[in-house]
């Protein structure tokens, strides 16, 4: 069973830094969803949103998971954007992906993230793309609304 893991920062943050090595992720907020496995009484991380650097306006969220892990649910969509649109008030979300990046590009675009601009090599194996996305941009916040009217109406 798939459950979100709230309020566990620093078991997060250590996965995120275990996962997009060398990256350091020590200050910030983070996300995890879990596979729990009750017969075990284990719950291990499959993913994890981490957001940093959040200055009032803006937040920078990274993204990682585990290889065929189906960790992506309505309600995780929801709340990663929540957090930092509702919760936090920023007007921004930044990602940066570097341009070699293929997968990680096209799941930011999927997600309706747009490329702002090019840090020219900045990333180990050329360029960092600048993905934003704005709070009057962002599809998923109304994501709960929507899956509570369809519950109302099948009832």
């Amino acid at each position: 069973m798939r459950q979100l893991l709230l309020h566990a920062d620093k078991q997060i943050g250590a996965w995120m830094a275990e996962m997009l090595a060398p990256c350091g992720f020590t200050e910030g907020r983070g996300i995890g969803v879990v596979d729990v496995l009750p017969e075990m009484q284990v719950a291990k991380i499959i993913a994890g949103i981490w957001y940093e650097s959040y200055n009032g306006a803006n937040i920078s969220m990274h993204v990682a998971a585990l290889p065929n892990s189906r960790w992506m649910s309505k309600e995780l969509l929801w709340y990663a954007f929540y957090y930092p649109f509702i919760e936090c008030g920023c007007k921004r979300v930044t990602g940066l992906v570097a341009e070699s990046n293929m997968e990680a590009r096209e799941f930011d675009e999927r997600l309706g993230f747009k490329i702002e601009t090019r840090l020219r090599d900045a990333a180990p194996d050329g360029d960092l793309l600048v993905y934003a996305m704005f709070r009057d941009e962002c599809r998923w916040l109304g994501l709960r609304d929507r899956v509570a009217h369809l519950r109302n109406r099948m009832n």
